[in-house]
């Protein structure tokens, strides 16, 4: 028996930000920034600093675990 037995091909279409980690990491950021306007870039930068300094570890390992990775592969291999 080779290893090659023990591998299933999940091909990924060329463009697929949700099997992307920080595609998602990105969609959280940009929730609490939503319907906000910033006088100026600095601002901007400002309130980003801020929500990630509020992320939790929990959070971010939630959005970007290898188990999401995996099941959005055994999901887009089914479809």
């Amino acid at each position: 028996m080779s290893w090659q037995e023990f591998i299933i091909p999940l091909f990924q279409p060329p463009s697929a930000p949700e099997l992307n980690p920080i595609e998602r990491l990105w969609q959280a950021l940009k929730k609490p920034l939503k319907n906000q306007l910033f006088s100026s870039l600095q601002a901007l930068r400002e309130r980003i600093q801020e929500i990630f300094d509020q992320l939790t570890f929990e959070q971010v390992i939630s959005v970007s675990s290898y188990n999401f990775i995996l099941e959005a592969l055994f999901y887009a291999a089914s479809h």
